[in-house]
């Protein structure tokens, strides 16, 4: 296991992370070709590298300085405000309002912003507890963990789900080789992993990678949690194409800076030590843990806040649209923009209606209301691919002309300012702003964003039935027997 180079004890800054993500040289594949320079200089990393930079630096502004960091209960400085555990309703506007200044430095574009997995383990940690007593788990270890990661700002992965080899309702791999990762080993040294796990957003550009059995296990060899660096010995990162689509803010404006990789975690017989291990060889608290613990409800709180700023922006490019070409008289128009309209004070009312309705959980922390974050996290995946859907029936044929940066430097620069431009602005600034909105909702990078959201938190009618099984109905059930008596 590679040692960290500086120890830090605070919030970091930009640089801070991209020196520390370039010294792991984590094992990353891309294309079939391992990445051997600096990984911050790679085509595919570079621009959401330089983006999560930016993050981190927002730690340092004088003017958001104090709503991005808060003193460590440790060492007295300042750590991230995305570590807060909660114990007041206030601090859970604390978190809300980091969230969206976060948030709104990338429009809510990256969904695995650091502020997401520091959120999960603050959580988890929250939580430890629910280990104490129970057969191989290690709460010690998680509680060192978190405060581990808070004091060195640890920027993280996670990976929660098996490969899709087969999706019966009840599957027993039976491989000579796993496929699914598992533990093949157990001596005094920790636990060895051999397999594969899905999907690890950010795979190799993070600190460490944190993978966890979060449901639905039914083999004892597959039940465990821990965390270890990105480039630990037999760890390997395996990406998918890039949807960078180059280099120019002019022709692929959201790409060339949010575009956040997805991977295939490969452990090649990783050794996990055992003061990394939370748990293992524990099918109950495998299948038990996430759902006990505050996970859903601080993660679904990080989550609804960072896409109250995407539709926020979503809003924006929409109505820009209507301005620039003039069709706002439209009832139809109206009515397209009203959905967007709706759908952001829906979820801004949830949000704040958590806060209101959160209570203190058995371990000291303010929970959000968990089944009000249910509802939004219900809606969210139905309305944004139908943004998509307005995007391009507003934009219409304009979305395909949307010429290049180069074309704007060359001998027909004369024609486009003629024929593309449009009531409110010129065709340069027209096709930059058709260029954005083609860039959210058509480009790879777009649709990726639409089935990323579409499966943020899971399989949308799994999670419906979940808000089904949990709410209670009987109050109304009881009010329609009455009168019908």
């Amino acid at each position: 296991m590679v040692p960290y180079g500086s120890v830090y004890m605070s919030a970091i800054t930009g640089k801070q992370y991209i020196d520390r993500i370039d010294r792991l040289k984590t094992a990353v594949w891309i294309d079939g070709k391992p990445v051997i320079e600096e990984i911050s200089k790679h085509p595919a990393f570079k621009g959401i590298m330089k983006s999560q930079a930016a993050l981190y630096d927002l730690q340092h502004s004088a003017t958001l300085k104090e709503f991005m960091t808060y003193q460590s209960p440790s060492s007295g400085e300042p750590v991230g405000m995305s570590f807060l555990q909660p114990k007041t309703r206030d601090d859970l506007a604390k978190r809300r309002t980091m969230v969206q200044h976060w948030a709104r430095s990338n429009h809510g574009l990256m969904g695995r912003s650091p502020d997401y997995m520091n959120t999960t383990l603050m959580a988890l940690a929250s939580s430890a507890q629910f280990l104490e007593g129970k057969e191989n788990c290690f709460p010690n270890n998680l509680l060192s963990y978190y405060g581990y990661a808070r004091e060195n700002d640890l920027s993280m992965t996670h990976t929660f789900i098996d490969p899709q080899v087969n999706r019966e309702q009840i599957y027993f791999e039976d491989t000579e080789e796993p496929i699914a990762a598992k533990i093949i080993e157990r001596n005094d040294k920790g636990i060895i992993v051999k397999g594969a796990r899905l999907l690890a957003t950010q795979g190799g550009i993070t600190d460490e990678i944190l993978v966890i059995s979060a449901g639905g296990i039914m083999e004892e060899e597959k039940a465990f949690a821990f965390s270890i660096p990105s480039n630990a010995k037999g760890l390997k990162f395996i990406c998918r194409e890039s949807f960078v689509g180059g280099d120019s803010t002019f022709n692929y404006p959201l790409s060339s800076r949010y575009e956040e990789m997805d991977s295939i975690v490969v452990f090649d017989h990783v050794l996990v030590p055992w003061e990394r291990v939370f748990y293992y060889d524990n099918i109950e608290v495998s299948n038990s843990f996430m759902v006990n613990s505050s996970f859903q409800a601080f993660t679904l709180h990080q989550v609804l806040s960072r896409q109250i700023v995407k539709i926020e922006f979503v809003l924006g490019i929409v109505e820009s649209i209507i301005e620039t070409i003039n069709i706002g008289q439209y009832q139809h128009v109206q009515e397209k923009a009203t959905e967007v309209i709706i759908a952001l004070e829906t979820m801004k009312a949830l949000l704040l209606k958590s806060e209101a309705e959160a209570e203190t959980d058995r371990w000291g922390a303010m929970r959000p209301d968990c089944q009000t974050l249910q509802v939004a996290i219900n809606i969210f995946p139905r309305v944004y691919p139908r943004f998509a859907e307005i995007i391009q029936l507003l934009g219409a044929s304009g979305l395909m002309s949307i010429p290049t940066e180069n074309a704007f430097h060359s001998p027909i620069r004369k024609d486009l300012d003629q024929y593309l431009q449009s009531k409110a602005d010129n065709a340069e600034d027209r096709v930059k702003l058709f260029r954005l909105a083609w860039d959210l909702t058509m480009s790879s990078f777009g649709t990726r964003q639409t089935l990323y959201e579409r499966f943020f938190f899971g399989d949308p009618v799994r999670i419906a039935s979940q808000l089904y099984r949990a709410y209670d109905k009987k109050p109304f059930v009881e009010r329609v027997k009455r009168i019908l008596e």
